[in-house]
């Protein structure tokens, strides 16, 4: 029991300290952004490396170590996107006439680049990591970017909760691709779905025959996978999530604000509401 426990508290830690880090990273000066890529780019080669030794090996110190290896090539995409090093071939808010199709194309083009890249490194880590016995490392990534990618067609197809908080100046144009409604067809498939996979997570861990490696690896997921729903539920439940990151959304002295260029008018279009 002692195990779930340290397990589940873990990965929450994980989830919030670097969900923090991150956002205060990105709310910097620019000026560091170079830094902050290159700093993050080193400790991402590192935790390539730590996947493919960990892999090899299925105790639990190296369901652990797997499992912040992938947690931590995960915050290089992030850090990525935020900073604006890596996104898409537009980098411009999406007219409020453009509807339909145009708009979707619009919206794939804004994170084109990013989605591309970690479908690289998830074919990567899969190649790193597929012949040895440990593969939360691999389930970890798959995870963070499925439930991302939930989150982020649930934003474009509509929420009453846009997280606008969490999007730093340099793509403030991405709020002109999200949608504010009180609900969308995909979100309840989203959680059902989720949270299925989130109980028969529990369910290997619970085992009689689980290992202590096993018991491990499963808690690792299947907490990060309730805490993904828990992401989803900030969508639409009336919660000032922002507070939990207060440190992080804070203001950088010397910052300077973004600003739309003259050519959209000084101004973002205001986001859709269905």
């Amino acid at each position: 029991m002692i195990g779930v426990v340290i397990a589940v508290a873990f990965t929450v830690f994980l989830w919030w300290f670097s969900t923090g880090a991150i956002l205060y990273l990105n709310r910097l000066p620019r000026r560091t952004f170079r830094w902050t890529m290159c700093a993050s780019s080193i400790v991402l080669l590192l935790s390539f490396h730590g996947l493919a030794l960990s892999s090899a090996h299925a105790t639990t110190v190296d369901v652990y170590l797997a499992f912040t290896y992938a947690l931590l090539v995960w915050a290089w995409h992030e850090i990525a996107f935020l900073t604006g090093f890596i996104t898409g071939p537009r980098t411009d808010p999406c007219p409020p006439e453009r509807t339909g199709w145009r708009r979707t194309a619009h919206a794939i083009a804004t994170i084109l680049y990013h989605e591309l890249a970690i479908a690289v490194t998830a074919g990567l880590i899969f190649a790193l990591t597929w012949s040895g016995p440990n593969k939360v490392g691999l389930a970890t990534f798959l995870i963070l970017w499925i439930m991302r990618l939930s989150a982020k067609l649930n934003l474009f197809l509509g929420v009453p909760n846009l997280m606008e908080d969490f999007l730093p100046d340099n793509l403030a144009y991405l709020k002109s691709v999200f949608t504010r409604k009180p609900m969308n067809m995909l979100f309840p498939v989203s959680i059902t779905a989720s949270t299925i996979v989130a109980f028969l997570l529990v369910q290997h861990a619970a085992e009689p025959g689980a290992t202590n490696a096993d018991v491990a690896g499963f808690t690792l997921l299947a907490t990060l996978m309730v805490l993904a729903i828990v992401e989803h539920w900030f969508l639409v439940l009336p919660l000032n999530v922002s507070r939990m990151w207060s440190w992080g959304l804070r203001e950088s002295v010397g910052r300077r604000p973004f600003m739309p260029s003259a050519k959209d008018g000084g101004r973002f279009p205001t986001t859709r509401a269905t």
